[in-house]
């Protein structure tokens, strides 16, 4: 489901889905899983999708559809973002931004149907475009099985990590190799993100009706005593204060959403200023899209393996002109914020 490009900030929430809704034919915005991938040509490569920290494949964390009302050039627009889930890294961080018209090679130029296909594929690891998929991870996949020559990697790690999961049995089967794919711990529990406007509410009444039921449940408190203690109330615990309010209406969100808007900080800390944010290879701004919320790191199950990932909040910035350099995938940028110990 696509978010609207103007007005009130629009909510992500995770929600569990058919798979065929969650298919690249579908345009879904969603968490985890291998990428529905937009454009079929043009694929990020195995370098660009490693760790630049400690060199390991990333994970795919989620996309977002997210056309351009009266951009013919980006009727269909997604943006997909990587994250490191390996200790002592978890904060290598890549955002990919494809867009495509409305008439192109790969998809129908009417819409997708709402009805579930009337018989279940299975998993398809090639893209129209005839480009492989790494069988573990879904991204693009340059290496093969040097025996059966029938299933394709990012990486030699993920092959190894493929090989040892049961790969070294199913290749004496290559018939049957699409039909057996083990799960590898590599993925992310996958959901669709399902898009709501915000309700209109003005942070300053909240705080209003907050701060009178704080004097009405202290009893005898006096007020004065109260607006001495908001007097010495630090810049970071505003921010935080402020982060909460806006959130506390719906606190199950894992995306907010606002193409042009600012950002809601979790922490006076590490704020970026404009020249933190480098411009688009086009020479073009970039601008806040969207932000990914600490509440999606409930559903990750990061820590399964021992592993863990964690942030504050997650802050993509993409070109204000949404440029198209050529049919691929363009890098973007995107700002990690940590939790500071705020009490």
């Amino acid at each position: 489901m696509a978010a609207s490009r103007a007005g009130p900030v629009e909510l992500g929430f995770a929600e569990l889905a058919p798979a065929w809704r969650l298919r690249s034919e579908q345009f879904p915005s969603k968490v985890g899983g291998r990428p529905a991938w937009l454009g079929a040509s043009g694929l990020p490569g195995p370098g660009a999708l490693a760790c630049a920290l400690c060199g390991r494949p990333l994970s795919f964390l989620l996309q977002v559809y997210a056309p351009l009302p009266g951009r013919a050039d980006a009727f269909h627009r997604g943006i997909f973002l990587f994250c490191c889930r390996e200790p002592p890294c978890c904060s290598g961080l890549r955002v990919f931004r494809n867009q495509l018209p409305r008439k192109n090679d790969f998809y129908s130029y009417e819409p997708p149907s709402e009805n579930p296909p009337p018989e279940t594929e299975s998993l398809c690891l090639q893209l129209k475009s005839g480009a492989h998929l790494c069988r573990v991870c879904g991204c693009l996949g340059p290496k093969t099985c040097s025996r059966c020559h029938k299933v394709y990697y990012c990486s030699k790690e993920h092959q190894t990590l493929d090989w040892r999961l049961g790969h070294k049995q199913a290749c004496a089967q290559p018939d049957h190799l699409d039909h057996i794919i083990p799960d590898h711990n590599f993925l992310f529990p996958e959901f669709e993100i399902v898009i709501e406007t915000e309700d209109e509410i003005l942070p300053e009444v909240v705080e209003k009706e907050d701060y009178s039921e704080l004097i009405g449940s202290m009893g005898e408190a006096l007020e004065e005593e109260l607006d001495s203690m908001a007097k010495h109330e630090s810049r970071e615990d505003k921010i935080f204060q402020k982060f909460k309010t806006q959130i506390a209406l719906e606190p199950e969100q894992i995306l907010r959403y606002g193409r042009g808007i600012a950002p809601i900080w979790i922490s006076g800390e590490n704020i970026p200023q404009e020249k933190d944010i480098p411009d688009c290879p086009c020479g073009a701004k970039r601008i806040f899209e969207f932000q990914v919320m600490p509440q999606l790191l409930n559903y990750l199950k990061a820590d399964r393996l021992g592993k863990s990932i964690d942030w504050g909040i997650l802050a993509v910035f993409t070109c204000a002109e949404s440029c198209s350099l050529g049919i691929g995938y363009t890098e973007e940028f995107v700002w990690r914020q940590d939790v500071t110990n705020t009490p």
